[in-house]
């Protein structure tokens, strides 16, 4: 196994960027609208160059639809890609997301919500508010086929066709005279596919807001495309609320802006059984002013929206605190981020983090999450970063397979969603804080920056036959030599007997993540050597395309000549404890820093402590949903994939 050879796109320019800094982009005057009529004859669009610039324009001359209208759309859908005929993971298709959904049955072999349950599945309720996945407005490829008069087959995998089919579905969305760029608020709001007037505002907002900025990007395909801005243009918002969308009849208080039009669907917290014990689906708190919130925890839910939704209003079931679907960014709101969800499987952690869900799923490779996903999230993710002193960096804002396990025997357990397909850079840059290195840095610290689109790391078992589809990944490889031909680094908690860490979608063993910082080791030819898990790793970092820029920061090295444990968890020392709350216990991992190793300090602020809270209300246990404060001080670091914690008393704290 050899790494795979990739080039950054010169030249290209990100939406991040473009909507962040304001760049307009020029070019060719946009192709006049008109309302296509009964007899448009498609074949003048689906014939033709495939060079996809001239595809859209092809596409708006015979649909009537504005350039600009179509380009924006298709950005919000999928960022102009057409990942080769793969779908979604809302079952869309190509660059203007077609879907085409038959059913909400989640691939074999993955649990639900990655939350490693065990035991019997758990029951999957219907959500009382949602729309069955069958419904027209979850087979538009079908309608869009129809208008075309094409299979549905050729929308799926030829470019050309979906985008014409986008068009033709957009024309026939529109009502009323052209009337410029503003007059397709309506069709552009109905192309969300959203059932309710909030999210298709936001989705419309959001369509409209590239189309004022302007953009440019190769796709992962190698096509540029480019969108001219159009500074003065708005939405009209009367025309998207004369569609007749379900509004919501209240408000209720939820933490989130108005903008993104959030949907209120209620985590539990109620007794289910007559033990006070027996309740779910979260637990009560009055964070930040109790528990610090350090972190914002991605997640995927390896389930479909509407059942992903019956679970997390299950009482029996597990808690987070929103979900934000795939086919339009609509943000369902379940709980206050004042209180503590029950969605990292590391109880520390989810005393001190806001758990956000994405519909998808990690092991399917071949499916991609949409744009509208992603600047959805993001939004919200700086809403709340701001609201509650959320650092924007991959330290804070960390993925589910970055949680440690809690004990020895949990680490194996520990879940590895969003999984390899996640794009950490855009997500970042569409958080305004895009992962970049340092100017003065020196070379002894790194930050992993290999792309995303060309870093086409080798990943298996995503599928029946145990492959997966070649596509852009968030990571790289670190072997136990400076060679490609070398085995794979060691974790030993997830290969107790030393085997080498393998490349099964899964495996996070020898994956340093984009963002992750790590302390360099040496150099050999094109190789990077780091500290990993104790060992030395080497990852493929050559000069003309290196995976990793230089960056500063603090890191940790042992205090003596002995080994420094690592752990899963802060809690305090045994005498914090009153008497009425019993001991829990802090053992160390499987995992050591060896003396001469150093790693990259994340946090050395973290809460101490331990949140008591055993029953219903608080009612049910003497000192029950209290936070048992200590003085022994840890610090996190960079461990491996996952971040781990070290006590403050075992190192000392220098300059990388």
């Amino acid at each position: 196994m050899s790494p795979r050879p990739w080039t950054r796109t010169l030249g290209a320019v990100s939406a991040a960027g473009a909507l962040v800094t304001g760049i307009l982009i020029a070019t060719t005057p946009p192709a006049p609208a008109g309302r296509p009529g009964p007899g448009t004859d498609w074949r003048a669009c689906l014939a033709g160059s495939h060079d996809r610039q001239a595809v859209f324009t092809r596409a708006a001359r015979v649909s009537g639809v504005p350039r600009a209208v179509l380009l924006g759309v298709s950005y919000l859908e999928s960022r102009w890609d057409d990942h080769g005929g793969s779908p979604s993971t809302a079952g869309g298709y190509g660059p203007m997301h077609l879907t085409h959904v038959v059913g909400s049955t989640p691939p074999d072999g993955f649990d639900r919500l990655g939350k490693g349950e065990g035991g019997a599945e758990p029951r999957v309720p219907t959500y009382a508010g949602s729309t069955p996945l069958t419904t027209a407005r979850t087979r538009t490829l079908d309608r869009a086929a129809t208008l075309l008069g094409v299979s549905d087959s050729r929308l799926r995998t030829d470019p050309v066709a979906n985008v014409c089919g986008g068009a033709a579905l957009l024309a026939s969305y529109h009502r009323g005279p052209v009337a410029g760029l503003r007059g397709w608020s309506g069709a552009v709001a109905r192309y969300s596919t959203a059932s309710d007037e909030p999210t298709a505002l936001r989705f419309a907002r959001q369509v409209y807001a590239v189309i004022r900025a302007g953009l440019a990007r190769t796709t992962s395909d190698g096509q540029r495309v480019r969108l001219a801005a159009h500074p003065g243009v708005r939405l009209d918002v009367a025309q998207v609320r004369s569609l007749g969308l379900r509004t919501p009849q209240d408000r209720p208080r939820m933490d989130c802006p108005r903008s993104l039009g959030c949907e209120w669907v209620p985590a539990p917290y109620e007794q289910y059984g007559p033990d006070p014990v027996d309740y779910g689906n979260h637990d009560l708190a009055d964070r930040p002013h109790d528990l610090k919130i350090d972190d914002i925890v991605i997640h995927d839910t390896e389930e479909y929206w509407d059942p992903t939704l019956g679970l997390v209003t299950d009482p029996t079931y597990l808690g987070w605190h929103y979900t934000v679907r795939s086919s339009d960014g609509q943000i369902a709101a379940h709980m206050d981020p004042k209180d503590v969800g029950w969605h990292a499987g590391n109880w520390y952690v989810n005393m001190h983090s806001i758990g956000v869900e994405h519909e998808g799923f990690a092991a399917q490779g071949a499916t991609w999450y949409t744009e509208s996903l992603y600047e959805s999230s993001a939004a919200l993710v700086r809403h709340l970063a701001h609201e509650y002193g959320v650092p924007l960096d991959r330290a804070h804002i960390i993925g589910h397979d970055q949680i440690p396990g809690i004990t020895p025997a949990n680490v194996a357990g520990m879940h590895w969603d969003p999984g390899p397909f996640w794009d950490w850079e855009h997500y970042m840059a569409l958080l305004g804080h895009p992962i970049r290195g340092a100017k003065h840095a020196d070379g002894a610290m790194v930050t992993v920056k290999p792309g995303f689109a060309e870093n086409e790391q080798p990943v298996t078992g995503c599928d029946a036959d145990g492959s997966c589809p070649v596509q852009g990944t968030n990571f790289v490889y670190l072997h136990r030599s400076p060679s490609a031909d070398s085995p794979l680094v060691t974790d030993i908690g997830l290969h107790p007997d030393g085997s080498p860490s393998t490349t099964e979608v899964s495996d996070i063993g020898a994956r340093a993540a984009a963002g992750q910082k790590l302390e360099v080791a040496g150099r050999s030819g094109d190789w990077l050597g780091v500290w990993w898990l104790g060992e030395e790793g080497w990852l493929y970092d050559p000069v003309s395309h290196p995976s990793v820029v230089p960056t500063t920061g603090q890191v940790v090295v042992p205090t003596g000549d002995q080994p420094v444990p690592v752990y899963g968890r802060a809690y305090p020392e045994e005498s914090a404890y009153p008497s009425q709350i019993p001991y829990q216990t802090v053992t160390p991992l499987q995992y050591a820093i060896q003396p001469g190793q150093a790693y990259v300090l994340a946090d050395a602020h973290l809460q101490t402590d331990y949140y008591y809270a055993k029953t219903f209300r608080c009612a049910g246990l003497p000192m029950d949903c209290t936070d048992v404060v200590g003085t022994d001080r840890y610090y996190e670091i960079w461990f491996g994939h996952r971040v781990a914690y070290v006590r403050a008393a075992d190192v000392h704290v220098t300059r990388g």
